[in-house]
């Protein structure tokens, strides 16, 4: 993309799809069932995480929050299905260019859209009496990840991904003028700025022109902001730090990150995986 963005790869949701107390608005217990989903997902419990968030729907039928993690449990068990997270295919550009498109479920991509445009409505339901109401504002901070990363991951439309992450960073910057706290909002930032500023001097400044941001640096210290204390987005910020370190060709930091990642989600065989390649 724009001659050089391969890295586009190294987006993410989200999305993010990935996640220190937050305020979303909501109580305790919703922040608790909540998180409960999003560990089961990141242990590839993907049934489980579906479980949870869709009883949080019934729960709470107007919180956009609901369908958005559900969306998230939907593109992960893709990700996952299609080998998509794996660090060879981010860190080589070569490969990541070149690769096959992968081949979606149709039903999969049918529910992750559905669950998208319910959180969505519900979201713009809730801005339309409170424009300031951060819990809608990070359901659609998510949205946009998610379906940016699908577009380019599994779709190859990168330019259209492109276009999601860059709403969601506005977004984001725009939730943590608000709240600063709300942590899980930084990976937005951070995934842009660390992407696109990985590209060439010509390529970023075209993209300034186009109201990106492409400061790598301020990218990692996101990133790690989420991956430190986020309550949803953690684990997959720092996923994204490790890949991060390996592009860097930090491999000591790398196998930190996913040592303590794969401590923690004992069931996700792609951080397992990921040590192995590191050790030898």
């Amino acid at each position: 993309m724009f001659g050089g963005i391969s890295r586009f790869a190294f987006v993410s949701c989200a999305v993010a799809l990935a996640v220190c107390p937050i305020c979303f608005g909501g109580t305790a217990g919703n922040q608790d069932i909540l998180q409960a989903g999003y560990r089961q997902m990141y242990d590839l419990d993907f049934d489980g995480a579906h479980r949870t968030f869709q009883s949080w729907e019934e729960l709470q039928p107007n919180d956009p929050l609901g369908p958005a993690s559900n969306a998230a449990a939907y593109l992960f068990s893709e990700f996952d299905r299609l080998h998509i997270l794996e660090s060879d295919l981010f860190v080589d550009n070569d490969k990541f260019t070149n690769r096959d498109k992968p081949m979606p479920d149709p039903n999969i991509r049918a529910a992750f859209e559905n669950e998208l445009n319910k959180s969505e409505q519900i979201a713009n339901q809730v801005l339309a009496h409170s424009p300031q109401d951060a819990n809608a504002l990070f359901a659609k901070i998510l949205a946009d990840g998610l379906r940016g990363d699908y577009l380019a991951l599994i779709e190859k439309r990168n330019v259209a991904g492109l276009t999601s992450m860059k709403s969601g960073r506005m977004l984001a910057e725009k939730l943590i003028a608000l709240d600063h706290s709300y942590y899980d909002a930084y990976v937005a930032i951070g995934i842009e700025n660390y992407l696109l500023g990985t590209t060439s001097a010509p390529v970023r400044w075209i993209l300034r022109i186009t109201g990106a941001e492409v400061d790598k640096k301020n990218g990692i210290t996101n990133l790690e902001v989420t991956a430190e204390k986020g309550r949803y987005l953690g684990p997959f910020a720092g996923l994204l730090l490790a890949v991060a370190a390996l592009r860097d060709r930090n491999r000591e930091k790398a196998r930190s990150i996913l040592a303590s990642l794969s401590q923690e989600f004992p069931q996700n065989h792609l951080y397992q995986e990921e040590l192995v390649k590191i050790q030898r």
